[in-house]
């Protein structure tokens, strides 16, 4: 009889060593690529419809949504989230495709029990995180103002 400690050790030489420096090689060139793309966005924003750089955020980050839930749509962001890995899947355009991947998963069910309730199951705890520290991070703020 094998112990689960002689089964760890010998299973260790037939498992593939992880390529921590190309996986973070690609991740940092294809998340380089998503910001500067987002960044050429915002400049087009500003010298085409004369915004500043404030007003501009808005509509660069609403168009790389876009162009992510359509990638998402076309099969195209989940090969590019293989290849990438966290390169692909920190920017909001990650945000994007786990919302429009679990909405296609479930298109089927129909519009309300598939697509409504199942859209939010993989981004409902990032935007549940997201307002509440929003909110403890602005009652601080006003703390500090009302207080000193």
């Amino acid at each position: 009889m094998i112990t689960k400690d002689q089964y760890t050790k010998d299973i260790k030489k037939y498992q593939p060593k992880p390529k921590v420096f190309k996986n973070c090689f690609k991740a940092f060139l294809v998340g380089g690529l998503i910001c500067t793309f987002g960044q050429a966005l915002t400049v087009f924003y500003m010298n085409v419809f004369d915004m500043t750089s404030k007003q501009a955020g808005n509509p660069t980050v609403t168009t790389l949504i876009f162009i992510a839930a359509l990638l998402t749509g076309f099969g195209v962001y989940d090969k590019i989230g293989q290849f990438a890995g966290a390169g692909a899947g920190v920017p909001v355009t990650g945000f994007a495709n786990s919302i429009a991947s679990a909405a296609l998963e479930h298109k089927t069910e129909g519009i309300v029990l598939g697509i409504a309730t199942n859209m939010f199951k993989l981004a409902g705890s990032v935007i549940v995180f997201g307002v509440v520290s929003a909110y403890v991070v602005g009652l601080i703020r006003y703390s500090i103002q009302y207080f000193f």
